[in-house]
């Protein structure tokens, strides 16, 4: 999964990135509903959400918070990697700042806590918050299939780690119970079930590797030190 310059990106886009109309507010529509059709069909450009930001910091009369928060949902999905982090520092901090009258900074503070659970592996917590409050399901409503999303990153994530694991852990970890997660881990990820035990296929990540080391010594390195000792003790 490359989030950061995708295959689904179109020509326009791109030139959009890469050229001076990165800086033309009249991009910013057409960076909108390329957002739109990411959010559609499971796929993020967090190149050109970015671009759609730095955007909206050169002209704040465009800003638009239901746009903020799905860029922002999308990142998330891409967990584990910076691009939260770095969507959240381009969000003027005028947006950012408490207020009674604006909904934005508590939509972003709710977001934050999903990230820094799923950035620590707090995948049981993550699943937990997300349920504690109506808010999460306003918000992330535009992304198309956000929990399967997650989960299926949630097992790429496992199968990098993992030969077997415990079927409950698993369904903590995924949010899932019964035969909804026994779907999930035998169709999805393609996972075979034993004694509720989870086995995954070895792979390069989680295969063990035998690990060398090597260390070349020659004789000048063995007679600098003698040398060296020697003269010390005269």
């Amino acid at each position: 999964m490359d989030s950061e310059d995708p295959q689904e990106r179109p020509d326009d886009v791109n030139n959009i990135i890469s050229g001076l109309e990165r800086y033309n507010p009249e991009a910013v529509g057409n960076l909108e509903d390329y957002l739109r059709h990411q959010c559609e069909n499971r796929f993020t450009d967090s190149n050109a959400n970015r671009t759609l930001l730095k955007l909206y910091q050169l002209n704040p009369d465009r800003v638009k918070d239901e746009v903020i928060t799905n860029i922002l949902v999308k990142a998330l999905t891409c967990f584990p990697s910076p691009q939260f982090t770095l969507a959240l520092h381009l969000i003027p901090p005028s947006l950012l700042a408490p207020n009674p009258r604006a909904e934005l900074p508590e939509a972003i503070a709710k977001l934050r806590e999903l990230s820094n659970q799923l950035q620590g592996a707090q995948y049981a917590r993550f699943w937990a918050t997300l349920d504690s409050d109506d808010l999460y399901a306003d918000l992330t409503t535009d992304i198309e299939g956000f929990e399967e999303l997650i989960r299926v990153r949630i097992a790429t994530l496992v199968s990098h780690a993992y030969r077997e694991i415990d079927l409950a852990v698993l369904e903590q970890w995924l949010g899932l119970e019964g035969q909804a997660a026994l779907k999930f881990v035998t169709e999805t990820a393609g996972w075979t079930v034993d004694d509720r035990v989870v086995h995954i296929p070895r792979n390069p990540e989680n295969e063990a590797k035998k690990s060398e080391v090597r260390e070349d010594v020659n004789v000048d390195m063995f007679s600098r030190v003698i040398r060296r000792a020697w003269e010390e003790t005269v």
